[in-house]
């Protein structure tokens, strides 16, 4: 593995993440994105990310202390690729706005740059030769940095064999755990698992058979965990979880996913989007299910 230079497309939340666990580890990282108000806002997110994993044992004071040095930022293409050996792409969960990108930066990039996705839903066979370099693709998808180092890589057919080795090589180098998919899987193997939980409780609150609240006591209290389906949304971002189910609702023709979808609309017509905006479900920073009265009278 030679990599120096990591490469972050889209500067939305999980982007910043990821180029930031990066920076911490070592790496040089550029961030971008063709909207400046966008950089902006991953420059404000960054700053308050050191401390942040620092108190949650991500990462040590050593560094945290420069981690923010190796960052750039920039919107333009041709300063962000050209000097690129890895890159992880976090753009909008759109096949066509993706292959876009990728082609893009394949006529930008140099050769040997491994190109990976962060994708929670696609596959790469999907966009894999739309990269122009099919065999040094695969997808690398992480969670929630700031609570897990559990990442997903997921080869497609065409992905080489030393092209692998390379995202493990690089994925031990930035302190992640890797789970290696056998063959492509929609969702990988966690998110497989937490779509259908929350389609599940989509449905429940699309057809009105418990409020977001109430669905949200039953998991916790009696499966005993700290948060439920609606605040895992949140978190999660509800324009990310809508995006998502739309797309499946119109691949599927499901009347039930289309209704989820819509339910999920009315918060993202509002800007209701969770945990970034200060509101979703429930309201930041001070959420109602970490309150005393949330589960009060459940054992």
């Amino acid at each position: 593995m030679d990599i120096k230079n990591v490469l972050i497309l889209g500067a939305g939340s999980m982007g910043s993440q990821i180029g930031f666990q990066c920076a911490a580890s070592g790496f040089n990282v550029t961030i971008y994105d063709p909207f400046e108000a966008a950089l902006e806002t991953a420059r404000k997110r960054l700053a308050k990310l050191p401390a942040w994993m620092v108190n949650a044992k991500r990462i040590t004071e050593e560094q945290a202390d420069t981690s923010l040095a190796r960052v750039s930022y920039t919107s333009d293409p041709e300063t962000a690729g050209s000097n690129a050996d890895f890159i992880s792409e976090s753009v909008p969960e759109d096949p066509a706005l993706k292959k876009k990108v990728f082609s893009q930066f394949n006529d930008i990039c140099p050769e040997h740059t491994i190109f990976t996705t962060n994708t929670s839903t696609l596959v790469p066979s999907m966009i894999a030769e739309d990269t122009g370099r099919p065999d040094r693709f695969c997808a690398f998808h992480f969670h929630d940095v700031r609570v897990t180092n559990v990442v997903d890589i997921m080869p497609h057919p065409g992905t080489s064999p030393e092209t692998l080795e390379s995202v493990r090589e690089f994925c031990a180098a930035i302190g992640q755990f890797p789970i290696e998919l056998q063959k492509e899987q929609h969702g990988y193997v966690f998110n497989t698992m937490l779509a259908d939980w929350m389609d599940a409780a989509l449905k429940l609150a699309a057809n009105e058979v418990a409020s977001v609240e109430d669905i949200d006591r039953a998991w916790m209290g009696i499966t005993h965990t700290h948060l439920g389906p609606f605040c895992i949304m949140d978190s999660v971002g509800i324009g990310t979880v809508h995006k998502v189910t739309d797309y499946w609702a119109n691949i599927t023709k499901d009347p039930q996913k289309t209704k989820n979808a819509a339910f999920l609309k009315t918060y993202v017509d509002r800007g209701e989007l969770g945990v970034k905006t200060g509101k979703g479900f429930y309201s930041y920073p001070n959420p109602a299910f970490l309150g005393p009265d949330f589960l009060k009278g459940i054992r």
